[in-house]
């Protein structure tokens, strides 16, 4: 892995389409190109969080809802929206489901009339449940870093930091074109 070309600290390319042939000829082990291999990671992705949803009777958004909710201990329904990236009618039919299968509470804001706030419960159960596996992943991710160096680490690290960034971009470039 320490064989070092353009795609990773070499001199860098001329342009976009010099940059994306690099990529690509990057990832001669899978035979995919870029954008395949970023829609096979976001399918790998989805595909472990939904299993791992299955697991404890809720759906991947449910799942994801969830896990926000728990970070944040207690939240308004836009609050779980704008974090999620859900919008707020969504929000509202996962937070039904998620009250209804006993995951969430809702109760009155104290602090505005108007506005509810949602508790999330059982924590202690989906994280007993949850554990085994995304303990299981981080052995996994950790075999996986140990093959790179650290100054690939830090290139990889960047790569995804950015990658995130550019999609949320993105998303909220999507979010403004509905609002119009």
């Amino acid at each position: 892995m320490s064989k070092k070309n353009t795609s990773r600290g070499g001199t860098p390319p001329d342009s976009q389409s010099d940059q994306r042939a690099v990529w690509n000829a990057a990832l001669p082990d899978r035979g995919l190109g870029a954008d395949a291999l970023h829609r096979d990671l976001s399918t790998a992705m989805i595909a472990f969080h939904e299993a791992q949803a299955r697991r404890i009777g809720m759906g991947g958004a449910e799942h994801k809802v969830f896990g926000a909710l728990a970070s944040l201990g207690v939240a308004t329904p836009g609050q779980l929206a704008k974090l999620s990236g859900f919008t707020t009618g969504a929000i509202t039919g996962i937070i039904d489901r998620l009250e209804r299968a006993g995951y969430a509470k809702r109760e009155p804001n104290p602090n505005d009339r108007r506005s509810l706030l949602v508790r999330p419960l059982q924590q202690e159960k989906v994280r007993a449940a949850l554990f085994p596996a995304f303990q299981s992943l981080s052995q996994s991710m950790k075999e996986l870093a140990s093959r790179y160096t650290a100054e690939e680490l830090g290139a990889i690290h960047r790569y995804l930091a950015e990658t995130t960034d550019v999609l949320k971009r993105e998303t909220e470039k999507l979010a403004e074109v509905e609002r119009n």
